[in-house]
């Protein structure tokens, strides 16, 4: 490992992806002669029409629950910063990770994960729906911006990190691998490989290791936040969990008598200043054990580079169950979601049944033969959809307003 590792001064590591020597492009253009690969890659992702559609699409409440809840939106913005904040310090890409962090959540449906399991319900018949795979199909197919290609064309490190910045989809043998251990990969995901292999049984770069990461950190620090702005979370049941309960002892220690905005605002920057510099820390570790001296042999390394420590990854986990049973299930959380997959079906049933309910330029090209093609057009639809507008459309086609209060 060449030098130190410091906070974002000197050159790139040597195991940071390096921008000159990038893999291309499936459809090749000119370089820019004022940005890296990367740098307009990002670009091309603020500027798309999914990440747009992103500010009105729910995280955990509804976007009528009030104005300061997150949005995927919102969500996205705080995952590319904390992102950037992990590559800086290690030396890696700042853009391209930027760039994997913003990306990550545009295949994500109406409504949060109660959209994607209605849909994923809805597609059983026809290969399911997995918002990973359809984020992908959004900056390779979806999006239609350019004369010469659809899509927005990534550069191959970017759509590498996309796909597979959780880890490795198979084995080396073609076998699916976590999350896909036992199942065949989604349709979208093999239709691109086999047309620009982006390595699959390896891990994705340094970069995109950084981006995932961020994603948890986010999640556990904002729907704490997000959580007790609803009531759903008390200060005092934080403290179930010996990670919070010692960041509150030490604010209390500090501050004693804050007033509870700033107390929650002090626990949740807290949380993620921790979790930043644990990861830091135990990537330091683990890339001294390793030494990758290249991009590649870091993807070859066998196990991820930019993790949690075994400590941080306890207090994530207890984390993530306190929120599971006091936020993500709770009985009001869980009606508004119940109804919200029931909007989603209603709609998929309706676009099934009579094709002409959906907008004409969503009927170009159906044949009324090919039922794949148009379950996969109804699920693109579908999955593109703000909250907003699928409550229009239900209204619409049906004249009723769901009640998801």
């Amino acid at each position: 490992m060449e030098g130190q590792i410091g906070f974002g001064i000197g050159p790139h590591a040597a195991f940071a992806v390096d921008p000159s020597a990038s893999r291309g492009r499936l459809y090749r253009e000119p370089e820019s002669p004022t940005r890296t690969p990367y740098q307009r890659d990002r670009d091309r992702i603020v500027h798309s029409t999914a990440f747009r559609r992103l500010k009105d699409k729910t995280q955990v409440f509804l976007f009528d629950e009030g104005d300061h809840y997150r949005t995927r939106l919102t969500h996205t913005i705080e995952v590319a910063q904390i992102a950037r904040a992990l590559a800086r310090a290690l030396r890696l890409d700042e853009d391209l990770a930027e760039a994997i962090a913003l990306s990550h959540d545009l295949g994500h449906t109406p409504f949060g994960h109660a959209g994607e399991r209605a849909l994923d319900r809805m597609m059983a018949g026809h290969g399911g729906f997995d918002h990973n795979a359809q984020s992908l199909r959004v900056v390779t197919k979806l999006e239609r911006r350019y004369p010469h290609f659809d899509g927005l064309n990534l550069s191959w490190e970017a759509l590498e990190g996309l796909v597979k910045h959780n880890g490795p989809l198979v084995d080396a043998e073609g076998r699916g691998v976590g999350s896909y251990e036992g199942k065949d990969l989604p349709a979208a995901i093999l239709a691109y490989t086999a047309e620009q292999d982006l390595q699959l049984a390896t891990y994705a770069s340094a970069e995109a290791q950084a981006a995932a990461i961020a994603d948890d950190i986010a999640y556990d620090a904002h729907d704490i936040d997000d959580g007790l702005r609803a009531g759903l979370l008390t200060v005092d049941g934080l403290r179930e969990v010996d990670f919070l309960r010692e960041i509150l002892d030490a604010i209390e220690a500090e501050h004693p008598g804050l007033e509870k905005p700033r107390l929650v605002n002090e626990v949740v920057r807290r949380v993620i200043t921790r979790m930043i510099e644990d990861v830091i820390a135990e990537a330091l570790r683990r890339l001294a054990e390793t030494n990758p001296t290249s991009a590649d042999a870091l993807r070859h390394a066998g196990r991820p580079m930019i993790a949690f420590s075994g400590g941080l990854v306890a207090a994530d986990k207890a984390i993530k169950t306190h929120l599971w049973h006091n936020v993500y299930r709770h009985t009001r959380v869980m009606q508004v979601m119940t109804a919200a997959e029931g909007v989603v079906e209603r709609l998929f049933e309706r676009y099934w049944r009579d094709p002409d309910a959906l907008p004409p330029e969503w009927q170009i090209g159906l044949d009324p033969v090919d039922t794949e093609r148009r379950a996969r057009r109804i699920s693109d639809f579908l999955a593109g959809m703000t909250d907003r507008y699928a409550l229009r459309e239900h209204h619409r086609l049906f004249d009723a307003s769901p009640d998801l209060g």
